[in-house]
């Protein structure tokens, strides 16, 4: 636990956003957590937790709710946005107004820009300008286990390392560990990428494909989401470790993953939009999907695990036809 506490700014009140919320004020730490969500802000204020995401896990004394933007960001320096891929940019904008040089931002949203595929610092520094401190924070965590205050870890990556070691120190606790970084590119494409091939992972499941291909597509995916990244600049070494290998683990094999469910559904034989609704909340692997493959195409990287969940998604294939696709390619080398 820092041994300085001070009062940050959390933008974004789903699951992850609030067990983040949750976690710095366990940590001692002031904490205003916005809604853009009039009536579930005052919800959560008067219940004490987020009935909707983390029914049942109490918001700690130092944690407040609001629904408005100003009052959340008076005297605040540190800001913490944890909102969806799809509305980064919007978010970003709507806080300008209020942003000064002095201002840090740091995010723990995962995915790429919708239509632009570009990484969300690119989106970031359009937005706010070259003079703010950036970071990303990422790592194999899902928000109930650190609501709950199980074990876990992130990295914050950034090309300040003094805002990196400062996230690092309001994050860390007995029961979870933050490391720092500076290869924004691979922790941001990691952490998009990795949702993608969650999907990948759930449809061969649904399809009773076994551990063998569950191991085998793991081991493959990683394979092409590091050449995307070294394409783009990224270090290889962002893609073995919690960023990279940790997350593409953990949301690949474990059911608290939303994009494993929605593709386990699509492996039976579900229609997508259908297990979106059941599923309630944002499936990031679905945009993630057209965003990553336009990306690839623009490097010329050959991902072609991440191209068939594409068409599986929005070209009509089905999952049976995208497995044969995979499995018919012509024989290569491993690397």
């Amino acid at each position: 636990m820092s041994n300085n506490t001070q009062t940050i700014a959390v933008l974004g009140a789903g699951s992850w956003g609030t067990a983040l919320a949750m976690l710095l004020g366990q940590n001692g730490h002031q904490v205003n957590l916005w809604s853009h969500n009039a009536e579930h802000a005052n919800l959560m204020q008067q219940t004490r937790e987020n009935n909707r995401y983390l029914a049942g896990l109490t918001f700690p004394e130092t944690l407040n709710v609001s629904a408005d933007l100003e009052k959340t960001l008076k005297d605040i320096n540190d800001i913490l946005i944890v909102v969806p891929s799809h509305a980064f940019r919007k978010t970003l904008n709507t806080i300008k107004p209020f942003i000064t040089n002095s201002h840090r931002i740091a995010w723990a949203t995962k995915g790429l820009e919708a239509d632009s595929c570009k990484l969300l610092h690119q989106v970031a520094r359009e937005v706010l300008g070259d003079k703010i401190s950036l970071a990303v924070i990422s790592g194999p965590t899902f928000a109930k286990e650190v609501a709950q205050g199980l074990p876990g870890a992130v990295t914050i990556a950034s090309g300040d390392q003094a805002l990196a070691l400062d996230w690092a120190h309001l994050l860390h606790n007995n029961y979870f560990r933050a490391y720092t970084g500076r290869d924004v590119i691979g922790v941001e494409l990691g952490g998009a990428c990795k949702n993608v091939i969650a999907i990948a992972a759930g449809i061969a499941d649904g399809m009773g494909f076994g551990a063998n291909a569950r191991a085998a597509l793991i081991a493959r995916a990683l394979a092409e989401i590091t050449r995307l990244g070294l394409s783009l600049g990224a270090k290889a070494e962002t893609f073995t470790g919690l960023t990279g290998l940790g997350d593409l683990v953990l949301t690949c094999t474990d059911d608290q993953s939303r994009n494993r469910r929605t593709g386990l559904a699509l492996g039976k034989g579900k229609d997508l939009d259908a297990v979106v609704k059941q599923i309630g909340q944002v499936v990031e692997g679905v945009a993630t999907a057209k965003e990553v493959v336009a990306l690839a195409k623009k490097q010329n990287i050959d991902m072609p695990i991440t191209e068939q969940v594409y068409n599986v998604l929005y070209k009509n294939s089905s999952p049976e036809e995208a497995v044969n696709a995979l499995f018919n390619r012509t024989i290569k080398k491993e690397n």
